[in-house]
């Protein structure tokens, strides 16, 4: 393939009081090898297996205080769950699953504030509604070998005198710290590979840039970590650790500055059949484990050989899992993130050499004339933020019927007219990769999807997004499906299947006729 660059919980009491912060991290030993965590299956329980709340508890000691799960018990079944099955029944989904995933140690990644001080440092979250942050040591959703890293970390703080970051002021060295869990690891058999995940380590540093006066401070907790935490160290916990330069007083936490210091540059996961590269500026689920879950189902849901359209990409692990698992005819992946073209590029490096797919990456807006992005494929995937999808890519999905009818007749003249007179499709095309051995016929007649694959993490705006598609009568609900993709919290991962068209009344069983 050539690249062508065109531009059951511990037996513990149940904890229900406030976090408070820690003592002096200089007193404490280096941090233990983190305990087995408890497994649950991921199969959604039945009524025959009630599962007890207690059960299925949290088991926090900073559940009151940390706003990072808001309910305590049944974290198998969120209250939401309810409602979404309502929903789906309502709209003609009468088969909804939810898989409840795992329940305990299932954050891979995460963003923590760092305040207090060099003796007593803070690590944690925000308290609801405020910017006071909890220290948060024996966190029950972090992967432990993340908690592992952030004690480590609270002791180079402590005995190199680092200063937390005063929000208030805009002083102090070091803001925020990102934890990523890597489980890729091949020399281990593969039931092994979680729990001896690796963390890649991000500093975000309180400077512009390397040249600043605190860049030797930074460099000594760098090596503190490598030498305590490293391969040759008794732990071995990081994977790698790189550093984020930010001064901007407002609520953003990285800047556009970013450097590798120590370990392996490049992180890699397996999710969704293939091997993922993640550079720590791109966006990675938190639950990897949940997210190789849906996109198992999803695949199901793309025929052999069929063309997808994967807007709002990132780094294109979905387009590119569908190209190795489907043998998809084409691909393209729309992203606005340009920091996301790296791992495309990477990741494209290690997919089986039976993909013979057309691919392309594009950095474009897809809210922008977004029916240049859905023309000539037969799946279109969304998987947009919280928020749902943006309002033109919506209404261009609403009136996708009648555009189908004015492109056979009007084609070569309209592609014509939006070459001349849009120039962000133009610099799109140029800002792209392409893969394979020739590019998708572009001066032919072509079809438009025929199949919505929508993958929501905000309930709200989807069940609003799902009403305004059904109200259009261009499209009809045919599955969808629930995951546990944050437990502890009233989130779900929705992934719901559309099909052009109204939905066909079901044929209903014959009456028999009774002498």
């Amino acid at each position: 393939m050539t690249l062508r660059l065109l531009s059951a919980p511990p037996s513990i009491p149940l904890f229900t009081c406030h976090a408070s912060s820690t003592t002096a991290a200089a007193a404490r030993p280096l941090p233990s090898p983190p305990p087995p965590l408890p497994q649950l299956s991921s199969s959604p329980p039945t009524s025959s297996t009630p599962q007890s709340p207690l059960t299925c508890a949290l088991h926090c000691p900073h559940f009151q205080s940390c706003s990072g799960c808001t309910h305590e018990f049944n974290l198998h079944r969120p209250d939401i769950l309810e409602d979404a099955s309502d929903f789906f029944r309502k709209h003609g989904v009468s088969d909804f699953t939810f898989d409840t995933c795992k329940l305990w140690g299932w954050r891979c990644r995460a963003k923590l504030a760092v305040r207090g001080s060099s003796l007593d440092p803070l690590i944690g979250l925000y308290e609801e509604g405020t910017h006071n942050v909890v220290d948060i040591p024996q966190c029950k959703a972090h992967h432990p070998n993340i908690n592992a890293a952030v004690e480590l970390l609270r002791q180079g703080i402590a005995e190199l005198d680092i200063e937390p970051y005063v929000e208030d002021e805009g002083t102090g060295e070091l803001r925020y710290v990102q934890m990523a869990v890597t489980t890729h690891n091949t020399s281990l058999p593969a039931a092994e590979r979680y729990m001896n995940g690796k963390v890649q380590v991000t500093l975000v540093w309180n400077s512009r840039n390397e040249n600043s006066p605190s860049s030797n401070k930074l460099n000594e907790l760098a090596n503190f970590l490598w030498k305590n935490g490293g391969p040759k160290s008794k732990l071995h916990l990081l994977h790698s650790v790189w550093v984020n330069f930010q001064t901007s007083t407002n609520n953003i936490i990285f800047g556009n500055r970013w450097r590798h210091l120590l370990g392996e540059r490049d992180f890699w996961e397996h999710v969704g059949g293939i091997d993922v590269s993640l550079a720590p500026s791109s966006f990675g689920q938190a639950n990897t484990r949940a997210f190789d879950v849906l996109l198992r189902k999803l695949q199901k849901y793309v025929p052999h050989g069929a063309s997808v359209a994967d807007l709002y990409a990132g780094a294109g692990v979905i387009g590119l899992s569908l190209a190795a698992t489907r043998k998809c005819r084409s691909v393209k992946c729309i992203e606005i993130n340009k920091e996301s073209k790296a791992s495309f590029e990477k990741t494209i490096g290690r997919l089986p050499a039976t993909v013979d797919s057309s691919i392309t990456w594009h950095h474009a807006d897809a809210s922008r004339e977004p029916f240049l992005w859905l023309v000539g494929s037969d799946v279109v995937v969304v998987d947009p933020p919280r928020k749902g999808l943006d309002v033109s890519l919506k209404d261009a999905l609403q009136n996708i019927s009648s555009m189908e009818r004015k492109i056979f007749s009007s084609f070569e003249s309209s592609n014509s007219v939006k070459e001349e007179k849009r120039p962000w499709v133009l610099r799109a095309k140029e800002d792209s990769v392409q893969v394979g051995r020739k590019p998708p016929p572009e001066n032919i007649p072509q079809s438009v999807p025929q199949t919505l694959i929508y993958i929501s993490c905000g309930w709200e705006s989807f069940k609003e997004d799902c009403k305004s598609l059904l109200s259009s009568k261009a499209w009809h609900l045919d599955k969808a499906h629930g995951f546990n993709f944050f437990p502890g919290t009233q989130s779900i991962e929705i992934l719901a299947v559309f099909k052009r068209g109204p939905q066909k009344k079901k044929p209903g069983k014959k009456k028999k006729k009774h002498l």
